[in-house]
C-alpha cells in the first residue's frame, strides 16, 4: 500500500461533498508529476485530502477505489484521473501550518512542490500527519 496527499479547493470540491457523494473521480489533474503519481496508485492505496487555497488543511483521509483511467474532462489522452472514496475525517485538520513547522512534515512535496495536486507520502509521513490529526503529535 502507498499513501498520497491529494488537493482540492474546498469552493471547486470540499471534502464535505466527497462524504455526500461517497466516491468521486479525481479529475482536472494537468501537472506530469502529478499524473506519474495517480498512474502509480492502486486500489487500497490511501490518500490525505487536503484542501488547497482556502483552509490549506488536511481534513481527511480517502482510498483509492479505482485506478489510472483516462480523465474525461481533459482534451487530450494522457491526462488521467483515479476514483476515490471517504475513508473517514480527521478529528482537527492539519494545516501547512503545521507541516512548515514540523522539523519531519516540512520535507514532503506539500511543502516542497507546493503546486503539486498529488503527491506521494512516505508511510512515516503519513501516520505522522495521522496523529497531528488526532492531536497526539509533538
Amino acid at each position: 500500500m502507498r499513501h498520497w496527499l491529494i488537493k482540492s479547493e474546498p469552493s471547486a470540491y470540499p471534502w464535505s461533498q466527497l462524504l455526500l457523494d461517497g466516491k468521486t473521480a479525481w479529475t482536472g489533474v494537468r501537472n506530469p508529476t502529478a499524473r506519474l503519481n495517480m498512474l502509480a496508485m492502486s486500489i487500497g492505496d490511501l490518500c490525505l485530502f487536503y484542501h488547497s487555497n482556502e483552509g490549506k488543511e488536511v481534513v481527511g483521509v480517502a482510498q483509492v477505489v479505482g485506478t489510472a483511467y483516462r480523465d474525461p474532462t481533459a482534451d487530450e489522452d494522457r491526462w488521467v484521473c483515479v476514483d476515490v472514496a471517504p475513508v473517514a475525517a480527521l478529528e482537527r485538520p492539519v494545516t501547512l501550518a503545521m507541516f512548515k513547522a514540523d522539523a519531519y512534515l516540512s520535507a514532503t512535496q506539500l511543502v516542497k512542490q507546493s503546486r503539486l495536486s498529488v503527491a506521494a507520502l512516505t508511510p512515516e509521513e503519513y501516520a505522522r500527519v495521522l496523529d497531528f490529526g488526532r492531536g497526539s503529535a509533538g
